[in-house]
């Protein structure tokens, strides 16, 4: 019993590793994502990214789903969670290039509030008083954040919002999914429709790539890819309610990168909203473990 105890433990404590080193990977990917919307359109940086990650994604859903996960029964839901990944990955990249990396940041956290408010309004579910609240002091922390009205309001912080609301889009179109296929279907094709969807626009987005560049579009791929990765497999180890919240974390690497690389320092009504948006975030977490229960 004791073993068993441990053992549970042990998972717990790799589950939280890997979301915090997940979520680090996926940072440096937004940094260098930033860097780059300075020569290329954000629509080019995620054809080539999804490209380059395209064998990575392969290999790892080979690895640790074997032959099946290679195969789907839905292709065409697959299309349609491509088509909101690219929207939500797109508005977030364009972002980059009107605000800093941790303010786009903080306002993706409004994530966990839209899954709640289209889980019932497009599913149905119940949802109780309590999460409904959290919802509306996770906009009251949008609010804070964004200041309509006041003179620091950028019309652009609608972007990482809209970012947001894809986001919650695509965790819901899970449910659209086969059941049979594993996550690592769905991350292969994710990324494979990324890549194929965003090929439609290069015609007319296309800027040569500069040889000196190379090594950021392979290191966006590869950060992005190893990042939702280990994000994925800390799901599979501990539960949600447990590693969810070190996703909040980000905003500490956003704020050091963007420090770091552009001398952007975030003001004190970012991360008063962002502190409204991730005790929010966290509380719908935990009543929907609680539901689940």
């Amino acid at each position: 019993m004791q073993s068993a105890s441990a053992g549970m433990q042990n998972q717990v404590t790799s589950g939280i590793i890997m979301m915090s080193v997940g979520v680090a990977c996926l940072c440096v990917s937004d940094a260098i994502a930033k860097a780059l919307t300075a020569d290329y359109p954000p629509i080019q940086i995620l054809f080539l990214r999804n490209l380059i990650a395209l064998p990575f994604a392969m290999l790892i859903a080979l690895k640790l789903g074997g032959r099946a996960a290679l195969y789907t029964h839905r292709p065409a839901a697959h299309l349609v969670r491509g088509l909101l990944w690219l929207a939500a990955a797109s508005l977030f990249f364009t972002s980059f290039i009107y605000l800093g990396l941790a303010e786009a940041t903080a306002l993706v956290f409004a994530m966990p509030v839209f899954v709640t408010a289209l889980s019932a309004l497009v599913l149905k579910q119940p949802v109780g008083w309590r999460r409904w609240s959290a919802v509306l002091i996770g906009l009251l922390g949008v609010i804070v954040v964004v200041r309509p009205g006041f003179g620091a309001f950028q019309a652009a912080s609608f972007l990482p919002l809209g970012t947001a609301f894809f986001y919650a889009m695509l965790m819901i179109s899970a449910r659209w999914v086969d059941p049979r296929e594993s996550v690592w279907t769905l991350m292969l094709y994710l990324v494979g429709a990324g890549a194929l969807l965003s090929a439609f626009a290069m015609p007319f987005f296309w800027v040569s790539p500069r040889l000196e560049d190379a090594w950021l579009f392979l290191g966006i791929a590869l950060f992005g890819t190893s990042g939702i990765t280990l994000m994925t497999q800390a799901f599979r180890l501990a539960p949600a309610s447990v590693v969810a919240p070190f996703d909040y974390s980000a905003l500490l690497w956003a704020t050091l990168f963007g420090w770091l690389l552009w001398e952007e320092i975030p003001d004190a009504a970012t991360y008063a909203g962002a502190a409204i948006i991730i005790a929010s975030g966290t509380y719908i977490v935990y009543r929907e473990r609680l539901a689940a229960k």
